[in-house]
């Protein structure tokens, strides 16, 4: 680290859970940010702003003028722009030290596989259940941590998979491998600072898993309540006929 990088990131260098090396290994992290929407625009925001050295950003959309009042890395100068060009150029503004690397597809097959094989951990913040499963068994596949977020309406939830521990489930432990039947955002509405509660709280996971610091959401579900400002916790377990981590997927 050079004088400028102690300084900008003094204030949580400050702090003993992360210190030095652990900054160290966030410069030298690289984090696959799925979908840059509401969920996707805090994580790529604080992420960038605590250093991680690479941001691998994937989304196949553009900006809409409806996107504007939750995805908060967007302007409204960017509206008929790539999100990932957006979102760059929001993350450049902010830290220019960041490296950014843009896929512009939706991911499925080899790509998928590609994209997470080059990174150190997966950041969910796609909004369909089958982008979900399949970044899920790449993840598993792969043993890549997976930080997983959704929000609808007034209601968020947020757990970390990481495969590189026995205890650990997958996503398809906690939802199966069925159909999807839930709501978009555009069909039923997501109030915008749920989706900035749950981002962030992606971003902080995220960061604990890169520096190494403090106890993961790994076996938990974190449930949060925006009407009644709640938060819930419920417990985990590793499916062992899951067919996509467990003994028959091996």
């Amino acid at each position: 680290m050079d004088d400028q990088q102690l300084l900008r990131y003094s204030r949580q260098i400050l702090l003993p859970q992360i210190d030095i090396d652990g900054q160290q290994r966030l410069l030298e992290s690289r984090v696959l940010i799925v979908g840059l929407g509401g969920l996707g625009a805090p994580v790529a925001l604080y992420l960038a702003a605590a250093g991680v050295g690479t941001l691998v950003l994937a989304d196949h959309d553009e900006v809409d003028l409806t996107n504007l009042q939750r995805q908060i890395i967007h302007q409204a100068a960017d509206v008929g722009l790539p999100k990932v060009q957006s979102a760059a150029n929001g993350i450049k503004a902010l830290n220019p030290d960041v490296e950014t690397l843009l896929l512009e597809q939706a991911l499925a097959g080899q790509n998928l596989a590609d994209a997470v094989a080059d990174v150190d951990l997966v950041v969910d913040c796609c909004d369909n259940f089958a982008t979900r499963q399949a970044v899920n068994a790449a993840c598993v596949a792969l043993r890549r941590p997976l930080v997983s977020g959704a929000a609808i309406r007034l209601e968020g939830q947020l757990s970390v998979f990481d495969s590189r521990r026995e205890d650990s489930p997958c996503y398809q432990c906690l939802y199966g491998s069925g159909e999807e039947t839930a709501l978009s955002c555009s069909e039923a509405g997501v109030l915008g600072p749920l989706v900035g509660i749950i981002g962030s709280l992606q971003a902080l996971e995220a960061l604990k898993l890169l520096a190494g610091f403090g106890e993961p959401l790994v076996g938990r579900l974190l449930l949060v309540e925006a009407l009644t400002s709640r938060f819930r916790e419920m417990r985990v377990r590793r499916d062992p006929g899951c067919s996509c981590c467990g003994p028959a997927a091996e």
